[in-house]
């Protein structure tokens, strides 16, 4: 492969005066070009699910660089917030998903349903020293107690992920919209923090994405901290058309490791612990069969994996998460693009000594290793991947697109451009050839994302198949105004691997979902699961059933399994409809259908439920029932919270506070379960 380091050693940037300048490319090579920073006085913690979250949160350690500002740019679940106490100013970005839940990763190791930021059992004003700054859904963690300390500022950006309008236009989730980030808030002022700034709660769903909001907040912010914390005059602010150090550094090695070495780091039977991110469970996959009608227009599997002795436990509720490749195709033409030969190896090294190398990435590690399993060259690029492409621009022409594209001026164009027909980043490379064969392989790792795995709710029970993990899958396709259909990563990944053809190999882990079901054996469970939102209620089914769980009549109200399922035709999409059947038969299910297609007037589970509602009233109010809610979250969350409050004005003859107090009291005791995804 040819040597890189001449595209280094001219690098454009802006003279602040309109002319162009060559950055030496001595100023680039490792160990060089770094500015003294004071110690670290600003602290920025992120709790993010598909990523918005964390490009806020590094877009924040950049600008803080760039004005000679020392900072540390942490997850959530990596931070020991006991040393909270300690940090004089600290920004929160953190995001809200599905029906106002926290982000993974702000749920630490923790199986319960709340953070352990929530439960934290720090004294009322311990925090009073302590200055913070939001924009963020996420809370505070500490398992002792600990003494107040006079000095933590805080400032909280935040926003609320995949929540969409409901249908009468009314706010996203009512109460729930941003509602991590309003938590933490109330939690750092009952600690005795004091606020920086005002929240700023943004819109990830946004036209024009977060962005929106945080621009004017951020000019705000850095207003404020730099009186705090003045720089010297001698050290000028790093002008944004010059390029941060990367990094990492990618040293290309000539010879290929041994043949036998794997590139990866899976679990084994002499792992310690079960399967997790760092060390996945090559699971073989054992059938991949199509469940929805040759006609339909959905493909939807049903996929499942032989999990023999890989340590893997789970329960109904739980989900498993799979770590997805990019094609072949894309892989070589990524390549094709940036002048890089997939099979030189190289080996990763950090620029700083208390940044880790990736986990997930060997050492060493090929350029085919690395595209395939590590950059997310089919995700569609944020802002940030056009700030850093225009730095890195040696073109003149592209590099004032670029720029354009990254400023706060054309973010219209650039929803335009990328978001509304999710053009992804390798389309975009190939759009700027010549930007693109000229970056920096040092940069990769800072201009593309890391591909995150994708969570599936667990679709069978182990009791019923001790060795077997199944999930049911939605082949993600669909058409935008650009001439390729846009398709999912992961679901296009599964459904193209077939294991008639020979032995498929699946990187995966399990971690509990947000769904709980009682352990009690005459408590009733009320499951409302249309599409592939009907998965984790057979995992559920299946255990209940195996436990002895069944539905005894007469009387209709009898502790059991009761199932409201809906789909569009019987004979397309009704999944496991024969199953279903059969625990019928034996009395261990009622089942309730919608088939929404199959007549002039649409019904949905929704319909269904207000038809049953003297049941459903009867089962939650006498038989203290538990209700559980799963599926696409556009619209029928909405609905069936709209269809239960009914239920219980007309049913159980409460009024509409009445009502909302019955369901919020449901909700808190956990007896109203959701599980929904955009």
């Amino acid at each position: 492969m040819p040597c890189r380091r001449e595209l280094m050693a001219s690098l454009p940037v802006d003279g602040g005066s309109g002319s162009r300048q060559r950055l030496p490319g001595r100023l680039l090579r490792r160990g060089s070009w770094r500015p003294k920073m004071p110690t670290p006085r600003l602290l920025v913690l992120f709790g993010s699910q598909t990523g918005t979250a964390q490009d806020v949160a590094e877009r924040l350690g950049r600008e803080a660089q760039r004005r000679r500002l020392g900072c540390r740019v942490q997850a959530l679940d990596s931070y020991a917030v006991a040393n909270l106490i300690r940090e004089p100013l600290v920004i929160f970005v953190c995001a809200t998903t599905g029906q106002g839940d926290p982000p993974d990763n702000m749920k630490s190791s923790s199986p319960s349903r709340y953070p352990p930021c929530y439960r934290v059992s720090l004294e009322v004003g311990a925090l009073t020293w302590v200055s913070c700054a939001c924009r963020t859904s996420g809370g505070l963690y500490s398992g002792k107690t600990c003494r107040p300390l006079p000095c933590v500022r805080w400032t909280l950006p935040s926003w609320a992920l995949g929540t969409p309008p409901t249908p009468m236009g009314q706010p996203r989730c009512i109460h729930r919209f941003n509602f991590v980030a309003k938590k933490l808030h109330r939690r750092l002022l009952q600690l005795g923090g004091s606020a920086l700034m005002p929240m700023c709660l943004g819109d990830d769903q946004h036209e024009l994405g977060p962005d929106a909001t945080i621009d004017p907040w951020l000019g705000d912010l850095w207003e404020k901290v730099l009186r705090l914390y003045p720089v010297p005059l001698d050290l000028p602010v790093i002008p944004p058309g010059v390029p941060l150090p990367s990094k990492f550094t990618l040293q290309f090695i000539q010879e290929a490791p041994n043949p036998g070495s794997k590139e990866s780091c899976l679990a084994s039977p002499e792992s310690l612990g079960p399967p997790s991110e760092s060390q996945p469970f090559l699971a073989p996959m054992v059938t991949n069969q199509r469940v929805t009608g040759p006609s339909h227009f959905q493909d939807v599997r049903l996929i499942e994996f032989d999990i023999t002795d890989s340590g893997l436990s789970f329960a109904p509720g739980d989900v498993v998460l799979i770590q997805p490749s990019n094609s072949a195709a894309h892989i070589q033409q990524f390549c094709q693009v940036l002048g890089l030969d997939p099979k030189q190896y190289f080996i990763l090294q950090p620029r700083e000594p208390d940044v880790p190398c990736p986990p997930e990435l060997p050492q060493p590690c090929s350029v085919w290793h690395l595209v395939s399993q590590y950059l997310d060259i089919a995700s569609v690029p944020r802002r940030s991947f056009f700030e850093l492409l225009a730095c890195l621009s040696l073109h003149e022409l592209e590099r004032e697109k670029l720029l354009e594209l990254s400023s706060a001026q054309g973010q219209e164009d650039l929803c335009e451009y990328c978001s509304r027909p999710r053009r992804t980043i390798l389309e975009v490379l190939c759009d700027f050839p010549h930007t693109a064969g000229a970056i920096p392989p040092d940069y990769l790792l800072d201009l593309i994302p890391q591909i995150r795995p994708r969570a599936f709710s667990i679709a069978s029970s182990l009791l019923v198949h001790p060795r077997r993990l199944q999930i049911l899958v939605a082949v993600v396709q669909y058409q935008t105004r650009l001439r390729e259909p846009r398709r999912g990563l992961c679901s296009s990944w599964l459904a193209s691997l077939d294991p008639e053809k020979g032995p498929v190999q699946v990187p995966l882990w399990v971690r509990p979902g947000g769904l709980a079901f009682p352990e009690t054996p005459d408590t009733p469970v009320i499951m409302v699961g249309p599409g592939t939102g009907v998965a984790p209620f057979r995992a559920a089914i299946q255990e209940r059933v195996a436990q002895g769980q069944t539905v005894s009549r007469p009387p209709l109200c009898s502790p059991g399994n009761f199932l409201f399922f809906g789909c569009r035709w019987q004979d397309q999409d009704f999944y496991w409809a024969a199953e279903w059947q059969e625990l019928e038969k034996r009395g261990c299910l009622t089942l309730v259908t919608a088939f929404s297609r199959e007549q002039g007037q649409k019904v949905y589970v929704q319909h269904r439920l207000r038809e049953r509602g003297p049941l459903v009233w009867e089962l939650l109010d006498h038989h203290g029932a538990y209700f559980y809610l799963a599926g696409n979250a556009k619209y029928m969350p909405a609905d069936v919270t709209e269809a239960l409050m009914s239920i219980f004005q007309e049913e159980g003859g409460l009024s509409h506070p009445n009502a909302a107090t019955y369901l919020a009291r449901l909700q808190r005791t956990l007896r109203f379960q959701t599980e929904t995804w955009a």
